[in-house]
């Protein structure tokens, strides 16, 4: 009975591997894989204590893996200065504040069509507006400075509604117009 015993104890822990050498043995195993990969690890004076990855992740000049989060908009404004878009993103702004610009009543009646240099061009729905527009267009240039920036909008061009074209077919005579068709 005591052979059996002993044979049972030796079998449950005596030849199994221990966890202090298994983990070793992995490591080991961790180790080799990479070097055959080619990957080594830097020599003892470039490694990063955690002090150093700690201020990194703070100040934001890491590798980008273990940043601290930061504002959506910050990001968003690094990126554009840094790719130029400045007077783009500015011009957008016009474009997507103009119901804020210009007020909702004028808004509905006039649209911005475009921007070309620092000429933002509009289009009203009626000559009245059309009027209208064009003798508020200095506070509307002041209104756009205080929204969106100074210098970007220098001229605000103000077309009227689109006449109905004439023009019937692909060819066409060069005459004086439609002259007295309305009776």
């Amino acid at each position: 009975m005591s052979d059996e015993s002993t044979s049972g104890d030796s079998t449950s822990g005596g030849t199994g591997p221990e966890p202090v050498s298994a983990a070793a043995d992995a490591l080991a195993r961790a180790r080799a894989n990479a070097r055959a990969k080619g990957l080594r690890p830097g020599p003892a004076d470039r490694r990063r204590t955690a002090g150093d990855a700690l201020a990194e992740r703070r100040s934001g000049t890491g590798d980008g893996a273990g940043r601290d989060p930061r504002l959506v908009g910050a990001e968003v404004e690094r990126l554009v200065s840094s790719r130029g878009w400045d007077s783009e993103v500015q011009v957008g702004a016009v474009i997507g504040r103009w119901a804020t610009i210009v007020g909702p009543e004028v808004a509905q009646h006039v649209q911005p069509l475009g921007f070309d240099a620092s000429v933002l061009t509009v289009q009203a729905d009626s000559t009245a507006w059309a009027t209208q527009v064009r003798l508020l267009t200095h506070s509307i240039l002041t209104r756009i400075e205080v929204e969106v920036g100074e210098g970007l909008v220098t001229e605000i061009v103000v077309r009227g509604p689109a006449a109905p074209s004439w023009r019937k077919g692909r060819l066409r005579a060069e005459g004086r117009g439609p002259r007295d068709t309305y009776g």
